[in-house]
């Protein structure tokens, strides 16, 4: 099932997750990302992890992959502190793949761990995850083009996200 959301990529699927005002903001160009330290730790961290390994950082179409084997795609995130958006974001780039013809399974990793006793987490995209991702896209391209901001909803992690001023000072 190839999909014509040109918009959606990975990046707007984990925002979505934990904030649809985030989606919305980044998805509508205002990326507010530059000036925040955290996203700036999760890039050097992206780029130590790089330089230790082959087949890794890859651009494909709108996606950057962390690194790619013969057996899985491997995302890797600074913390598990999301896991549930990290998932989809993931099986959106396992989807990109198997729609240009390279099936893997997909595996989170996480630097810092929080919640999460194991290291790694396994997931395969099978045909009830493909469903729900297409909804999901729908989903985002319906609220992107919505002359709606959605409301800012203060929740725990707010503080951390590069929205926070914009959204509550």
């Amino acid at each position: 099932m190839i999909c014509n959301h040109t918009r959606v990529n990975g990046t707007l699927i984990n925002y979505y997750f934990h904030c649809k005002r985030q989606c919305y903001l980044h998805g509508n160009r205002l990326n507010l990302e530059d000036n925040s330290e955290l996203v700036q730790i999760g890039r050097a961290i992206h780029e130590v992890k790089s330089a230790d390994h082959e087949n890794t950082e890859l651009a494909i179409e709108n996606i950057r992959l962390d690194k790619l084997t013969s057996e899985y795609l491997t995302e890797i995130k600074k913390s598990d502190a999301d896991i549930e958006a990290s998932k989809w974001q993931l099986y959106y780039y396992l989807q990109v793949l198997k729609n240009k013809g390279i099936i893997r399974k997909g595996k989170l990793e996480f630097e810092e761990k929080n919640k999460t006793k194991k290291a790694a987490l396994i997931f395969e995209l099978g045909e009830a995850e493909e469903k729900e991702l297409e909804r999901i896209q729908t989903e985002i391209e319906e609220l992107l083009q919505s002359d709606m901001v959605p409301e800012a909803d203060e929740q725990a992690g707010c503080k951390k996200c590069a929205y926070y001023e914009y959204c509550f000072i």
